[in-house]
């Protein structure tokens, strides 16, 4: 558990904020152009994937805005006190 206030949680959330912003003009940019002339229903598909796939790398970030790792602290044994 932290018991110290670390500099990666509010540069994290900066980043983070940052990170969205780019990746939102990216795509209000750039998908209509590309996918303009597609059917309705497989613009509502490639949207909605382009809406949650910025999730695949929120939780390890949120590791390291947390423990300072990329990877998950390793779980104690079942016989460790």
């Amino acid at each position: 558990m932290r018991e110290t206030p670390t500099w990666r949680i509010p540069a994290g959330i900066i980043g983070l904020f940052v990170f969205l912003i780019a990746y939102g003009v990216i795509i209000a940019r750039y998908a209509p152009d590309i996918i303009g002339g597609w059917p309705g229903w497989a613009q509502t598909v490639i949207y909605l994937v382009l809406g949650l796939i910025w999730l695949l790398p929120l939780r390890r970030f949120l590791i390291w805005m947390e423990t300072g790792r990329w990877s998950p602290p390793a779980e104690p044994g079942p016989d460790a006190s």
